[in-house]
């Protein structure tokens, strides 16, 4: 059974302060919790890492993965400011993360400037009416290397299979 534990999301709230403060990144803050501990803190570092993937969902899930040594956050839940965006959405899915809080919705954020709708938006269309073009060039190279990979059973691809 899932509980949401408000004193894990004022933390989250905290971190998402020291963000902005420190200029490191934008006011978004994290944290991931297993069996009703913190396993795992981040805040966005977009700035101070001059890096766009690092909003605090995806720090946090590195740094959680980092902890327990292993790709999968199973039993984890994640407590963030914001209602993820379409690339942190994906790494929580990725990770199996059993329950995300979140405290502002998307349209909370886009009030205030952070309005990534049009992500959303671009993810529906067709490759060809997207914004940044996408090319297709098939290559049976590349296909080999993934048929090979397959075919030999690695244990790093089980996790994600039979995702439903």
């Amino acid at each position: 059974m899932n509980t949401y534990h408000p004193h894990f999301m004022e933390r989250a709230i905290e971190l998402s302060k020291d963000a902005y403060l420190s200029g490191e990144g934008l006011p978004i803050g994290c944290v991931i919790v297993k069996n009703g501990k913190i396993i795992s803190e981040g805040h966005n570092e977009i700035f101070k890492r001059k890096n766009p993937t690092a909003h605090g969902e995806m720090v946090a899930i590195e740094k959680a993965c980092l902890f327990i040594d292993n790709l999968l956050l199973e039993d984890c839940e994640l407590y963030t400011t914001l209602d993820p965006c379409p690339m942190c959405f994906s790494a929580i899915y990725w990770a199996k993360i059993k329950t995300v809080y979140y405290a502002c919705t998307n349209e909370d954020a886009a009030k205030v400037g952070f309005d990534d709708s049009f992500i959303f938006e671009q993810m529906q269309k067709d490759k060809s009416e997207q914004l940044i073009p996408m090319h297709h060039f098939e290559n049976i190279n590349a296909f080999a290397v993934l048929t090979e990979w397959k075919s030999l059973e690695q244990k790093s691809a089980q996790p994600w299979q039979n995702q439903e």
